[in-house]
């Protein structure tokens, strides 16, 4: 009963670890649009996102009760199969931290907890109807949604406010960007808090603690909460660097487009229940807010490695979940070896991002030297997509069409480049674009 008792506190204490990561992976999701466009500063953006990060964790446990009976079978579930798939998530949202790539933690615990259970009990124990049904289908379904909404709400916004004064429409956008920015982040607390409410009650479950089918005690709701709070308060300023002038470059009417569509998307994913990656719908809302506005682009080569990342996270977080479930069934000393082993390569992925140093003081500069996932070389070609959205787009005031901007911007400084697309939406592209 003590082994029992004592693992049960260090798989909490885990899952609360990954809830922490959770929470800073994916304050780009809230934060990233307001940050770049300068509606609000770094840290007072991260603060208020943490606070209704905390909120919305109190609003509903549906998603929390999809986790912790549906995704797989709690009968043959133990608290080492728990463990080892924490393991794997931690580590997943912890390399594509390291990296700028904002993936998903509700995919890495999804593919850690199905590794696991894989290793221990077979794939008998794993729903494979509702990983479907609620994992893979909303995986694929939200960032289109999302991307499509934020493009036909950036163009409905440019056309509303073609004949205002510029300046005040600016100013409205962006208080309409944080308002925005605030729904994101509680929409995160009602779906990715739970996530870890539902591995918490899964292990109480395991354990003969609680009944099968039982909700989040209210413990585990407010410990989950606080978690998540404070990882989005220190802010993962890497991802928030990819998310706001990585992928594209954003003016506040599309920054309120992006947020408002992609909070839309969450909160009714939330309500029906879907376990659905917040950063598949933020990342497809930004992709859609990019192409909206016109001579606006997507750099497709960053977004081809936020794919890849995207394709891999389930696999290879249920890869390292399975090999650390090998290992723990061996008794206590495998628990103690695979605990070591999460303590050191988190520690090894913490020394290494101190070598290029990203936080709140230099998140908005754009230095690929500094960062893999920043914008691209002003001499990279035009892709394809940009090229078709550029084909079909009416030029500009002047004659001038947006691949002949783009061309432009080749011999100019950058700056200046920069300077002349942030002065109307039929500004030229960005010599950063792909």
């Amino acid at each position: 009963m003590e082994h029992i008792t004592l693992l049960l506190a260090i798989v909490i204490v885990t899952a609360l670890v990954f809830d922490f990561t959770n929470g800073f992976h994916d304050t780009a999701n809230a934060m990233a649009t307001t940050i770049s466009t300068g509606a609000m500063k770094p840290k007072t953006a991260v603060a208020m996102s943490a606070v209704l990060n905390l909120v919305g964790a109190f609003l509903s446990v549906e998603v929390a009760k999809t986790i912790s009976s549906g995704i797989v079978d709690e009968s043959g579930i133990t608290p080492e199969v728990i463990f080892a798939a924490l393991v794997g998530a931690i580590l997943w949202n912890l390399l594509t931290w390291l990296v700028g790539l904002p993936s998903s933690s509700s995919h890495a615990l999804m593919g850690g907890l199905v590794g696991a259970t894989v290793a221990s009990v077979g794939f008998d124990a794993v729903n494979s109807g509702t990983v479907i049904t609620k994992v893979l289908i909303p995986a694929v379904a939200a960032p289109l949604v999302a991307g499509i909404a934020a493009m036909l709400a950036t163009r409905l916004t440019y056309k509303i406010g073609r004949n205002t004064d510029a300046k005040g429409t600016e100013k409205g956008y962006k208080a309409g960007q944080i308002a925005s920015a605030g729904l994101v982040s509680l929409a995160h607390g009602t779906n990715d808090a739970q996530k870890t409410m539902g591995i918490i009650t899964l292990a109480l479950v395991a354990s003969d603690v609680l009944d099968p089918g039982s909700n989040p005690p209210l413990w585990v709701i407010v410990s989950a909460g606080v978690a998540i709070a404070l990882g989005t308060y220190l802010g993962g300023w890497r991802i928030i660097r990819t998310m706001g002038k990585g992928l594209t470059d954003l003016q506040p009417q599309q920054g309120f487009a992006a947020q408002t569509s992609a909070a839309t998307v969450i909160l009714a994913s939330s309500n029906l229940g879907f376990s659905l990656s917040t950063t598949h719908s933020c990342s497809g809302a930004v992709m859609g807010a990019g192409l909206g506005r016109k001579g606006g682009v997507v750099r497709w080569s960053t977004a081809t490695r936020m794919f890849v990342a995207w394709g891999l996270t389930l696999p290879a977080a249920a890869l390292v979940a399975a090999a650390s479930e090998f290992v723990t069934k061996q008794g206590d000393w495998g628990v103690a070896v695979v605990a070591v082993f999460l303590v050191a390569s988190s520690a090894a992925i913490w020394v290494i991002s101190r070598r290029q140093v990203v936080d709140h003081t230099n998140v908005n500069d754009v230095d690929e030297q500094a960062d893999g996932a920043a914008a691209q070389s002003a001499d990279e070609p035009a892709g394809v997509v940009t090229n078709a959205i550029a084909a079909v787009t009416p030029p500009p005031a002047g004659g001038m069409g947006a691949t002949d901007g783009a061309d432009l911007t080749k011999t100019i400084p950058a700056s200046a480049a920069s300077a002349t697309s942030s002065t109307s939406e039929n500004g030229p592209a960005s010599p950063a674009a792909v």
